[in-house]
């Protein structure tokens, strides 16, 4: 004779909740280990960022490395706990889904992958180190930290940045604290009357005499005509600074060498004239519609 189907579910739940009964020590211990993974996954990370850490000067390195052990340990102990909890089947399941779906979480997961990746690449061999300045496409900034998906980047004006890793590994990245040295330039102009030969020593002295303008075989300081204008010669100076703080050294240290030599110039007789602006009249007009007022 037939079973009833209603007959049929009812001993099938029956027969899980036994189950489900019988497995609960297993389940429970499978916390207890997971647990105590997550929290060895952690020590176990955090000791090995400092081991990394005292023979590499790297801290982007050490720290990437740390927590690929923490999420590898984990992973090893969740697999383990599932496991003991009766629920391998699951976990098999799971794996042989993944194999035979790779393709399609490959194309859903494609960005993720990709950034990974590239994490994993510029852990190894990347164009920066924590605290330098780069340039990343549109983004300036000191380097913070380098993640499994991402570069943190803080820039000068207090935002923090978020670049794809994969961005980084593609655009040119230009870094200014590579090396610690960083080339300014500008352009002062002087009336046609001046000395050129005068006006350039006495432009390079003052550039020289400033105690942040670098100064060694490589780096020199130096001046050279720049153009004939309109109404001045135009000089263009160069001069090297340190750039390990960007922010101070190539900027304030630009400003305070353009202020010291306007004030050599003008304290040595040298004109700095402003553009000449001509002036046509055009018909029956006579006058110009100027008044000068004292």
């Amino acid at each position: 004779m037939k079973e009833h189907p209603i007959s049929t579910i009812a001993q099938s739940l029956e027969a899980s909740w036994k189950s489900f009964l019988e497995n609960i020590p297993g389940i429970i211990l499978g916390l207890v280990i997971i647990i105590i993974g997550y929290l060895l996954a952690r020590k176990i990370g955090d000791l090995a960022q400092n081991k990394i850490g005292r023979r590499s000067s790297d801290p982007l390195m050490s720290r990437f490395l740390a927590n690929s052990v923490k999420i590898g340990i984990f992973v090893l102990t969740l697999i383990w706990a599932m496991d003991i909890a009766g629920l391998g089947h699951i976990t098999t399941f799971l794996l042989t889904s993944l194999g035979a779906s790779a393709i399609i979480i490959g194309f859903a997961f494609k960005d993720i992958g990709e950034n990974f990746i590239s994490g994993i690449i510029l852990a190894f061999n990347r164009p920066f180190n924590m605290e330098d300045t780069v340039e990343v496409g549109d983004h300036f900034g000191k380097v913070k930290s380098l993640e499994f998906r991402y570069t943190k980047l803080k820039t000068f004006d207090g935002k923090d940045v978020y670049i794809p890793n994969s961005d980084v590994l593609r655009k040119p990245v230009i870094n200014y604290t590579e090396d610690g040295f960083f080339r300014w330039s500008f352009v002062v102009g002087i009336a046609y009357e001046d000395d050129v030969d005068t006006a350039k020593s006495l432009i390079l002295s003052t550039v020289n005499a400033h105690p942040s303008v670098i100064q060694d075989q490589i780096h020199q300081s130096y001046v050279a005509e720049d153009e004939l204008a309109v109404s001045t010669v135009n000089l263009k100076v160069f001069f090297w600074v340190n750039t390990f703080e960007f922010r101070k050294e190539a900027v304030m240290v630009r400003g305070q060498v353009i202020r010291d030599v306007k004030q050599a110039l003008a304290s040595q007789g040298f004109s700095m004239p402003s553009d000449i602006i001509e002036v046509k009249l055009y018909g029956s007009q006579k006058e110009l519609p100027i008044r000068i007022t004292k």
